[in-house]
């Protein structure tokens, strides 16, 4: 009993000395971590009195480091990723243009001033002249181009700017050949038959055009106008062939691009429709033609193909910036169009355009290549004295307007009929 009650004395004992060890060894602890809590707040406080910030604003300054980091990492991602997107466009756009190009095929030939009307014999020659000139006179103040006969054998030669003017004098004349009769009434006659038959045939090329380009459903007048385009013509390019041209390649592209092919068509076709009435009609072409679009009730589209084509207007649709190609490509393809020819072109509507200024001026001619403009008068409103006034003003206002070579002949004609019916 004593021995057991010894070996309990000796383990309480043991037991106090070792709670008294750890005790000791917590209350060590406790300082080292109390020390260490004291050097940290010491060296943060140190570290606050160097760098002169918070800890709050140090936080935020890392922040923004990382932040920034972030957005140079991401930059550079994204241009990478832009410059990727930049050259593989570039590819497939090359893809797209010439694939239109090769599956394309309109022919074209430089558009001339004249034309050559061949003749059965020489002899005739001298009918189309006339006594003293008067029937190749007549014919020419008739059609309002320029008659030249000289020693081209078996042909005669017409001359003049406007394609329509002079298709009209081919037509008059070959029937005047063929009729026999050739005097100045019966030349008046014809050339007033032969221009309402234009007018009918403008409307046959209309239609050949839209179905050549794959389009239906335009007005009426639209496809009249655009039957005149044949015979109007930019640096030597007939405007209708390369409207037809631009329309073909606008639906290729359209078609490759998942866009609306026929509406593409339709925009290329109209695109330059101002221009069959742009040399009597104030107002740029693109601006002409935005107005007959509206007038018509084209689509949205078509209407801003036409007024972006030349940079006028944004672009609004896709389809307007493939027409605006596709008319470049047909523009800029070599040997398409010549410049020489449309400042010469231009310069004669110039001509026209001044001398019909003038009141009393019924219709004005630019003949002889531009040397001189014969101008017919209104015999109501324009006296004899008169016409001799005006020519002169005339020729005032040219001087004064026109950069042109050598001299400019005005020729202001005034003839009054008297008609009477014998019943």
């Amino acid at each position: 009993m004593n021995v057991r009650t010894e070996d309990l004395d000796k383990k309480n004992k043991e037991a106090e000395r070792l709670i008294q060890s750890n005790t000791a060894k917590e209350k060590a602890l406790q300082q080292k971590q109390s020390r260490i809590d004291t050097l940290e707040a010491e060296g943060q406080a140190a570290l606050e009195r160097v760098a002169g910030l918070s800890k709050e604003q140090a936080l935020e300054e890392l922040k923004e480091s990382l932040l920034e980091k972030a957005r140079e990492a991401t930059a550079e991602m994204v241009k990478e990723m832009r410059d990727r997107a930049r050259i593989n466009a570039n590819k497939e756009a090359k893809e797209v243009v010439v694939s239109a190009i090769q599956r394309s095929a309109v022919d074209h030939a430089v558009e001339s001033t004249v034309s050559v009307v061949p003749i059965p014999n020489d002899e005739i020659k001298g009918r189309i002249i006339g006594r003293e000139g008067r029937n190749i006179r007549a014919f020419e103040q008739a059609t309002g181009v320029d008659i030249i006969v000289d020693d081209t054998p078996e042909a005669v030669i017409i001359s003049a700017f406007d394609p329509l003017r002079r298709e009209v004098a081919r037509m008059a004349l070959e029937r005047l050949m063929a009729d026999g009769r050739i005097h100045p009434g019966r030349i008046e006659e014809l050339v007033k038959k032969c221009e309402k038959e234009m007018q009918e045939q403008l409307v046959q090329i209309g239609e050949a055009a839209c179905h050549e380009a794959g389009i239906s459903g335009l007005h009426a007048e639209i496809i009249k106008l655009l039957g005149r385009l044949k015979f109007r013509t930019s640096y030597g390019q007939n405007i209708l062939q390369h409207s037809i041209e631009v329309a073909h390649l606008t639906g290729l592209m359209c078609a490759q691009c998942g866009l609306d092919a026929k509406l593409g068509r339709r925009a290329g076709l109209l695109h330059d429709l101002g221009k069959s009435i742009d040399r009597f009609t104030e107002g740029t072409h693109v601006q002409i033609g935005v107005e007959l679009a509206k007038k018509y009730r084209e689509p949205k589209v078509v209407i801003n193909a036409i007024a972006a084509h030349h940079g006028d207007e944004e672009y609004t649709s896709p389809i307007s910036v493939l027409a605006q190609a596709a008319d470049a490509i047909s523009g800029a393809r070599p040997g398409a169009r010549r410049e020489t020819l449309e400042i010469y072109i231009q310069r004669l509507q110039k001509l026209e355009e001044i001398t019909n200024d003038f009141r009393g001026v019924q219709r004005a001619f630019a003949i002889q290549a531009g040397r001189e403009v014969r101008v017919i008068v209104e015999p109501e409103k324009v006296t004899d004295a008169m016409a001799e006034v005006m020519a002169m003003d005339i020729a005032k206002k040219i001087e004064s307007e026109l950069e042109y070579p050598g001299q400019i002949k005005v020729t202001v004609l005034r003839e009054f009929r008297a008609t009477g019916l014998a019943k």
